[in-house]
Order: C-alpha cells, then sequence, then structure tokens
C-alpha cells in the first residue's frame, strides 16, 4: 500500500477511497499526534472544522467533526468556506488544528481531506506520515465531560473577510470586477471582500448546488468568465477553484492572465513597495521559463521547488521570502497568510491595476510566454517513472534537442493518478510534438 498522504492531503473519490470511517479514524489520528505536538495537556485542544460545497463534504464534515469530539477535541464547525479562511481562522482563534474538507479544483465526485497545524501551518512530511502510523493505534476514549463539544462558528466570514481587505495596500474604488467562484467555497466571501474593498463586482459561477462545484466554471475552465468580461466592460475577471486557493485571472479583451503572470506583476510591485524580501520569488519547477527570463531582467531572483504549494511554503518559511507559488495560480503572501489565498491574490492584482492605473493585459506584458503543452496520461502507473529506462531515456533526448530553447518536466501527479508530461519550445508546434511523442512513450512503457 502507498502513502496515504498525496502532495496535498488526502484525496480520491469520496464514499469509495474517502469513505465516513476514513475520515474519523483520521481525525481521531490527527487529534493525537498535533495533540502531543501541541501541548494539550493542561487546556481542551480546540480544532477549526471547514468544507466546500460538494455533497460529500457534508457527511464527510460530520465524520470528521464526530472523530475530534470523540478525542476530546472542541471543535469550530466553519462550514463552507474556502480552505485559506480556515488557515487563518486556526492561527486567528489560537486553535490546535485545522480541517478542511475539499478535493480542490477536482471533478466533485471526488473530496479531500487536509489538516493545518497550530497557527494555520500546513503538515510536513513526517507529520503526515505520524498520523498515518496512529490510525490502528489503541486510545484511551473520553468520557463524560471530557468528550469534545462542537459550536458553529458563525462569524468566520465576517472575520476571514475582514482580514482580507485590511491586507490591502489601496482600496479598488472604481474597478469594475468579474468574480468566478466556479460553484465552490468563495461563492459568497470573495465578492463580499471585492465590494467591501471598494470594487464594483459581477459575480458567476456562485450558486453551489453540492454537485456542480468545478462544472464549466471557475480556473479550469475560463470560457464563461472571458465572455462576461468582455460582455460586461469589465476592467478584468478574477477566477477560483473549488476551495479558492487559486486565483487566475482575465484582462479586459479576455485574455486569460495565468499564476505565473500574476506572481510577477507582483513580484514588481512588492519590490518597489520594499516588501519583497530578499528581492527573491519562490515558484515550481511547473512555472514558465519566460517567467525566470522576466525576474532576472527585473533583477529578481527565482527559487525553484518541487510541484505543491506545501513546497513553496517550506522554502519561503526556511529563507524568509515573503512572495512564492505556481503557475495554476496558488500564490502564497507570506506577510498575510499561511497558504495560497485566491481572494487575497485577486485583491492584490486588482490593487495593482488600480494604484498603477495600467490595464492588467499591460502589466501582464512583465513577462513573455514561452509556448508551453502539457499532457496528462491516464491509465499507467504514476509510481514508476523514475525508474523506467525507456521512458527517462526519450526524455533525455527530448531535453538536449530542446538544450538552451526550452525544456522538458515528466513527474507523477501528487493529487491525480495521471503521469504530467510539460513541454517549452521556441513555437506551439514544437512544444506539441515533443510533448505528444514523450506522452507515448509513457503509454507504452507504463500502461496498467
Amino acid at each position: 500500500m502507498g502513502r496515504l498522504f498525496g502532495t496535498d492531503g488526502v484525496r480520491g473519490l469520496a464514499n469509495r477511497d474517502i469513505t465516513a470511517e476514513l475520515a474519523l479514524n483520521l481525525s481521531v489520528a490527527a487529534a493525537h499526534v498535533l495533540g502531543d505536538r501541541g501541548d494539550f495537556a493542561g487546556h481542551r485542544p480546540r480544532a477549526v472544522v471547514g468544507r466546500d460545497p460538494r455533497a460529500s463534504g457534508e457527511f464527510l464534515s460530520a465524520a470528521v467533526i464526530a472523530g475530534l469530539a470523540s478525542a476530546g477535541v472542541d471543535v469550530h464547525d466553519a462550514g463552507v468556506l474556502p480552505t485559506p479562511a480556515i488557515a487563518y481562522l486556526t492561527a486567528e482563534l489560537d486553535a490546535d488544528l485545522g480541517v478542511v474538507l475539499s478535493a480542490s479544483h477536482n471533478p466533485m465526485p471526488d473530496n479531500g481531506i487536509k489538516f493545518f497545524a497550530r497557527g494555520g501551518h500546513k503538515l510536513d512530511d513526517a507529520i503526515e506520515d505520524a498520523i498515518e502510523a496512529q490510525l490502528d493505534a489503541q486510545w484511551q476514549r473520553p468520557t463524560g465531560a471530557d468528550v469534545g463539544r462542537v459550536v458553529p462558528l458563525t462569524d468566520g466570514p465576517a472575520r476571514y473577510v475582514a482580514h482580507l481587505v485590511s491586507a490591502l495596500p489601496n482600496r479598488l474604488d472604481g474597478l469594475h470586477v468579474v468574480i468566478d467562484a466556479a460553484h465552490g467555497a468563495a461563492s459568497i466571501v470573495s465578492p463580499q471582500a471585492f465590494r467591501a474593498a471598494g470594487a464594483t463586482v459581477d459575480v458567476i459561477g456562485a450558486d453551489p448546488d453540492g454537485l456542480n462545484i468545478n462544472d464549466g466554471y471557475g480556473s479550469t475552465h475560463l470560457g464563461m468568465l472571458q465572455s462576461a468580461v468582455v460582455e460586461k466592460g469589465a476592467d478584468l475577471g478574477i477566477a477560483h477553484d473549488g476551495d479558492a486557493d487559486r486565483c487566475l485571472a482575465v484582462d479586459h479583451t479576455g485574455a486569460p492572465v495565468d499564476g505565473d503572470q500574476i506572481m510577477s506583476i507582483l513580484a514588481v510591485a512588492m519590490r518597489e513597495q520594499g516588501t519583497l524580501a530578499h528581492d527573491t520569488l519562490v515558484a515550481t519547477v511547473m512555472s514558465n521559463l519566460g517567467m525566470f527570463q522576466a525576474m532576472d531582467r527585473e533583477g529578481i531572483t527565482v527559487r525553484q521547488t518541487g510541484v505543491g504549494d506545501r513546497y513553496v511554503l517550506e522554502d519561503m518559511k526556511a529563507g524568509g521570502y515573503s512572495l512564492g507559488g505556481e503557475q495554476s495560480g496558488h500564490v502564497v503572501l507570506l506577510q498575510h497568510g499561511t497558504t495560497g489565498d485566491g481572494t487575497l491574490t485577486g485583491l492584490m492584482l486588482a490593487a495593482r491595476v488600480r494604484a498603477t492605473g495600467r490595464p492588467l493585459r499591460e502589466l501582464a506584458e512583465v513577462m513573455s510566454r514561452l509556448p508551453q503543452k502539457m499532457i496528462n496520461v491516464k491509465g499507467v502507473d504514476k509510481n514508476a517513472v523514475e525508474a523506467n529506462e525507456p521512458v527517462q531515456a526519450a526524455v533525455a533526448q527530448a531535453s538536449q534537442e530542446l538544450s538552451g530553447t526550452g525544456r522538458v518536466l515528466l513527474r507523477k501527479s501528487g493529487t491525480e493518478p495521471v503521469v504530467r508530461v510539460m513541454v517549452e519550445a521556441q513555437t506551439p508546434e514544437e512544444a506539441s510534438a515533443v510533448c505528444h511523442r514523450l506522452a507515448d512513450v509513457v503509454r507504452e512503457h507504463l500502461s496498467l
């Protein structure tokens, strides 16, 4: 059996991979492991639990809450809120841990369980392994007054929105923004935050029914937002994913602005404001080569990490850096949050547009993206990628072909059962041809 935790918690098909039993047992194990680390002795441990609007989140959050309370943890039930809101509230309430039920950008049938430690920080691998090892351990159940109590966290949204608005360097008055909430966890709080900051807001994809999350809307489906921005004559559009830890954008012409462009814009802005610690941006190996070239021209250092915002965060905290993220739109502003926050990122991007008076399209020209092609290869043994000689030989050959003009990245996904093949080259045709060739090699040699 492989490791239970992936790059972003435990994720899979709800009620088959992610069951109520697993949710309950994991929450008990997390209470014990994080309890030991948080020195629960002498006080009642507390947790904040939230979820995205998936139908399965209703019974999974109930199971998590039951597990925590049975282990003697008092629970603040925050209901439907973005993942970064739960991280913030865990810190704000000085809770011992936080739990989020969400599969982020994945389709509705999936769900996931993600934990935060005290302070709203993601767990490192060693702590996740300790939680997994604790699953089958014997434990003494509290009884009577020692069991945990459960209370609704009714002011959670208001606390979170106030935090977001207070982080802005300037207001958004006069700016017209369209928000696509992906029928997800930010359907209410993101529009509230933008309006509180002074923007005129139109909203799409904000009618979650438990079944429509990420379905045709949000950061993985920008078409509806592109049309809405142009139709309404807005200055820009902001797209979230299901749990709103991501932000992608659309300029006034409907052109997409990805996470690399957003990070580049914010890096230049923060460097000008003196808030870009060590004049350094932390990004993953998936970021476009054009971003690295642009930041070099701007005198900004870029550090590379493995894929996953948790690894970006680890590097940021270790080096004292203030900005990092991923091409997918996970952007971490460490001065204001402990994890990627799509609403905060969108607000900061809009604030830069408002402060400069320049359209987002012009700001995004700080970098030129090299043509990039990515294929997610399904039905293969993703764990055999690094050890398979024919696959690695094909990667080496393609890398040599593109030396100096592009690059190849082939890796297993940490959140989905796929192998990701990514190629950058001087032309879209070259990137596509090399990417498809490598994908065929992966299918041939790693098929299940």
